[in-house]
């Protein structure tokens, strides 16, 4: 189904046709084999990032593509739609460049021409395995000797914990608190840092994620990105950003559910007519397109109030909440119109619903996402 899309610019109109174009080449027919056998897809996004699109939003500068939030999004959404587990890498990629871009120092941001070009992929090291939504609560540990910090603790859910050539930590340099917590740059090669075995997850099977441990691990103090205490500020920073990805992802998940639940309705019949005829299923695709539709609105809203350089960390939290929801229901009721067929995996429905739980657990569960909505309401 083709989605009538509104772009600011003729550009951001060839960056859609081009991101449609390579979706459809490189990863569409690679999705349930890479799944199936869960091998990440490093190639593919090598891929991407020499065609420009793992730096949408970041300065031309820094060899970014200087593209405004809401085309950057719509290109996750159209990626997404194809294969989710490239979408989710090039979202995670996009948040692990974000501490560089916006608090880095002029050193550190000579290393974003590689990390926006897709030449060093990105890990984000947030959560640990006692505490995720606590993040202010984390005790991985780094304290100052000389001109290094030793590192030592363990972060876990960790996308790209085994592929990753660099990693944001987001440790403890200081007391308790959100006020104690930095963050540092250290590469993936670095003696001490640990990736341990994937875990076993429901979807998502070609983007393995995993428990990191850091042993000692010494990263150069210059390599401190902002100020020390600065670290907590930086990672929600981040979030907000990275919930927006999330949202457009979820997006083009339900797109996709979508479209293909309406062709094989078209298709299969029953008692003599097409089951989209039947006004119950046909009732059930016309709710299915609207909560796609409306989440993809809620989305591009909240990018455009970033673009605009206004506030938007509760929009972007109400997108993540309902987009990635619209896409748990969507691709539910998608298995539904397929009967018995949609829960066999010789229809990619049964794994657009499987993938459609964990969004609503990353970058904040959505439980997180009501919090932070209900304080703002709580607000005069």
């Amino acid at each position: 189904m083709t989605v009538d899309r509104i772009l600011p610019t003729d550009e951001a109109r060839d960056l859609i046709d081009l991101a449609t174009e390579i979706a459809d080449r490189e990863l569409a027919p690679r999705a349930a084999d890479y799944e199936a056998r869960g091998e990440f897809p490093r190639e593919v996004l090598r891929t991407l990032g020499r065609a420009g699109f793992l730096g949408l939003p970041y300065p031309e500068e820094y060899g970014g593509g200087g593209q405004p939030y809401e085309v950057y999004l719509q290109v996750l959404e159209i990626l997404a739609s194809r294969w989710l587990t490239v979408a989710e890498a090039v979202s995670v990629h996009t948040l692990a460049c974000y501490p560089v871009a916006t608090y880095g120092s002029g050193e550190l941001r000579k290393l974003l021409p590689d990390m926006l070009g897709g030449e060093l992929l990105g890990a984000y090291c947030l959560s640990e395995p006692q505490g995720g939504s606590d993040a202010a609560a984390l005790t991985t540990r780094a304290v100052r000797d000389g001109d290094e910090y030793v590192v030592n603790g363990t972060k876990a859910w960790i996308t790209h914990a085994h592929s990753a050539d660099f990693y944001n930590i987001f440790c403890r340099t200081g007391g308790p608190g959100a006020k104690g917590i930095s963050c540092l740059l250290a590469d993936a090669n670095t003696p001490g840092i640990m990736p341990q075995t994937p875990e076993r997850t429901m979807a998502l099977r070609a983007s393995p994620v995993a428990q990191i441990v850091f042993d000692n691990v010494r990263v150069p103090a210059d390599r401190l990105v902002g100020a020390e205490g600065e670290g907590f500020r930086i990672a929600m920073s981040a979030l907000d950003n990275g919930r927006l990805g999330i949202a457009a992802c979820a997006v083009g998940l339900a797109q996709a559910a979508l479209d293909y639940a309406v062709a094989y309705a078209r298709d299969r019949e029953q008692f003599g007519r097409r089951i989209i005829d039947f006004q119950g299923l046909g009732f059930l695709l016309a709710d299915m397109a609207t909560q796609v539709s409306a989440a993809r609105a809620l989305t591009l809203e909240a990018a455009r109030l970033r673009d605009a350089g206004r506030p938007f960390s509760v929009e972007a939290a109400k997108a993540k909440l309902f987009a990635t929801d619209v896409a748990m229901r969507v691709t539910t009721d998608a298995v539904q119109v397929l009967g018995g067929y949609g829960y066999v995996a010789d229809h990619p429905v049964e794994r657009y619903m499987r993938e459609a739980k964990v969004l609503q657990i990353v970058e904040g569960t959505n439980q997180i996402q009501r919090l932070v909505i209900s304080r703002s309401l709580a607000r005069p």
